[in-house]
C-alpha cells in the first residue's frame, strides 16, 4: 500500500516533467535528430523510466546530448591491470574456456584483450582479432543501421512497416497498419514475449515465421506495451532492404562495419566459421566443457542476433557509440538511439541488476539504465555456446564489451564491477569468483601453460581514427 502511494505521488511530477519537454520535440523523423553539437558528447542525460504510463510514441528530441563539462574522468582508483586480471583469471580452472574484452574512455582504446582459448579440444589463445558471436549485442547494430537510413532521408522513425514488407500481416488489421519502424526497434510490437523463439530454435526458416505472425495474438496494440521479441525485431532486415535497395548483411558492413574498421567483423554462420581466427561455442558436459558447432538458427534472424565481432571490433564500436566517431555516427543520431521509450521493471529482479538498478527501459536496440542514479546504457545477448554483455557509461565517456565461450553466467561479473569502478563505487565481491591481482597471484596461480592474454597493449592507449 505504501509503495502504491509513493508511484501516486511521483506520476504527476513525470507527467509534468513530460508536459513541459514534449511540446518542443520535433515531431517529424530526420528530424528528432537536430543539429550536431561538436562540444557534447553523444549521450543522453538520466531520465527517470518509471511510471512512464504515455511514453512518446516515437523517437523524439526532446533528449539533449550530456554536455562535455559534465563528463568526469575516471576516478584514481580506478585499475585497469585489476581488471584485465579478473577477466584473465575467469577463463582458469574449469570457469569459462575464452573471453574477449575491449574497454575505451575518453575516445581512446584502454584495452582490447583476449583470455583463455578458442577451443578446449584443440587449444589456440584467443586474442584481440579472435572472432565471436554476438548473439543479440546485434540489435543495436540493426537500430544504428535504421537511424543512418533516417538521416539519409529515405526513412522515417514512424514509417509504417507494411509500406516496405507488403505482404507483413498482423492478427489486427488495425495493428498490422499501425505499427512502425520505431516499435520494431523497440520490441512495441504488441505480440507475446518471444514470439516463435521455439520455432527459431528448431530452425524453421524466418520468412515462414513471419509469415505466422498474422495468427499470433496480441497483447496490446502496437506501440502500446513491451516485449522483447527475435522474430518480429528482425523485421527491420526487410524494411532496410526496401529502402536502401541493399540486403541488411551488406547495408551493415558498407555503412558500418568498413567505415568503423571492424576489420574482423562479419555477419551470419558463414562469416565466423570463414574467420581467421574464431572461438568455438562450448556447454557443459560430465567431463567439463565440450566444444561445438555454432548453430545456425539464429543467424536466420540477422537483425536480432546475426553479428559476430572481436575484441578489437568492440573497442572501435565502443568509440562509435560514445560518440567519438562522427564521421559515422553522428552525435544527434547517437542521443536518439540512446533515449528509452518504454519502461522495462522486469529488468530490475534478478542478479546484479536486482543490486544496482533503480529504473530500465529500452531504446532503440539499447537498454538504459538508471544505475544507481547514473545512466548506463547497456544490451546482453546469448546463444548456445556465447555469452555477451555491453554498456556505456555516459558520465565517464567509457565503454566496455565482454563476450565469452561458454554457457556460463559467472564472467556476468565482471561488466558491474567495471561500471562500479568507473563510478567510485563500493564492488561487490560476490559477483566474481577471483582474487585480487597481486604479482604472486599472476605468478603462483596461472596454470601451467596457459597462454599469457595478448591483443592491444593495455598500457598503450590508442586514438580512435580520423
Amino acid at each position: 500500500m505504501k509503495a502504491s502511494h509513493r508511484q501516486a505521488r511521483k506520476r504527476p511530477i513525470v507527467m509534468a516533467l513530460l508536459a513541459v519537454l514534449l511540446p518542443t520535440a520535433i515531431i517529424c523523423t530526420a528530424q528528432a535528430l537536430g543539429p550536431a553539437d561538436s562540444s557534447a558528447s553523444a549521450v543522453p542525460v538520466p531520465v527517470n523510466l518509471e511510471h512512464t504510463a504515455a511514453p512518446p510514441a516515437q523517437p523524439q528530441a526532446w533528449r539533449q546530448p550530456l554536455a562535455e563539462e559534465a563528463v568526469k574522468p575516471l576516478p584514481a582508483s580506478f585499475d585497469l591491470a585489476a581488471i584485465e586480471s579478473q577477466a584473465e583469471q575467469l577463463t582458469w580452472g574449469n570457469r569459462v574456456p575464452g573471453i574477449s574484452m575491449a574497454i575505451v574512455q575518453g575516445g581512446q582504446i584502454l584495452s582490447a584483450r583476449g583470455y583463455g582459448v578458442t577451443d578446449v579440444s584443440n587449444p589456440e589463445p584467443v586474442d584481440a582479432h579472435t572472432v565471436f558471436r554476438l548473439a543479440s549485442l546485434s540489435k543495436a547494430f540493426a537500430g544504428t543501421m535504421a537511424g543512418l537510413l533516417v538521416e539519409d532521408g529515405t526513412l522515417r522513425w514512424d514509417s509504417r512497416i507494411v509500406d516496405y514488407v507488403p505482404d507483413f500481416a498482423l492478427r489486427d488489421p488495425a495493428a498490422t497498419q499501425a505499427l512502425t519502424v520505431a516499435d520494431v526497434l523497440s520490441h512495441r510490437v504488441g505480440l507475446p514475449y518471444n514470439a516463435f523463439d521455439r520455432d527459431v530454435e528448431a530452425n524453421a526458416d524466418y520468412h515462414t515465421l513471419t509469415r505466422r505472425l498474422a495468427n499470433a495474438p496480441l497483447t496490446c496494440h502496437p506501440g502500446q506495451c513491451y516485449a522483447y521479441q527475435n522474430v518480429a525485431f528482425s523485421l527491420i532486415g526487410d524494411v532496410v532492404f526496401a529502402a536502401s535497395g541493399n540486403f541488411y548483411e551488406q547495408a551493415v558492413d558498407r555503412r558500418i562495419l568498413k567505415p568503423l574498421g571492424m576489420n574482423d567483423a562479419s555477419l551470419g554462420l558463414h562469416g565466423i566459421m570463414g574467420s581467421t581466427r574464431w572461438a568455438r561455442p562450448h556447454v557443459r558436459s560430465r567431463n567439463g566443457w565440450a566444444a561445438l558447432n555454432p548453430k545456425p538458427t539464429y543467424y536466420r534472424v540477422a537483425p536480432a542476433a546475426g553479428v559476430n565481432a572481436s575484441a578489437a571490433d568492440m573497442a572501435q564500436w565502443l568509440l562509435a557509440q560514445t560518440g567519438h566517431r562522427p564521421d559515422v555516427l553522428s552525435r544527434p543520431l547517437l542521443a536518439t538511439l540512446h533515449a528509452p521509450l518504454v519502461s522495462t521493471p522486469g529488468e530490475l529482479r534478478s542478479g546484479w541488476r536486482r543490486e544496482r538498478l533503480n529504473a530500465a527501459g529500452y531504446a532503440l536496440g539499447w537498454r538504459v539504465f538508471d544505475y544507481r542514479g547514473h545512466t548506463v546504457v547497456f544490451h546482453a545477448g546469448a546463444v548456445q555456446g556465447y555469452r555477451g554483455l555491453l554498456a556505456l557509461l555516459p558520465e565517464r565517456d567509457l565503454g566496455v564489451s565482454i563476450s565469452w565461450n561458454g554457457e556460463s553466467p559467472l564472467p556476468s561479473g565482471l561488466l558491474p564491477t567495471v561500471i562500479d569502478a568507473a563510478l567510485g563505487l563500493p564492488s561487490d565481491d560476490s559477483w566474481l569468483d577471483v582474487a585480487p591481482l597481486t604479482p604472486e597471484l599472476l605468478q603462483a596461480q596461472r596454470p601451467a601453460g596457459a597462454p599469457l592474454p595478448s591483443g592491444i597493449s593495455s598500457h598503450r592507449a590508442l586514438t580512435a581514427p580520423p
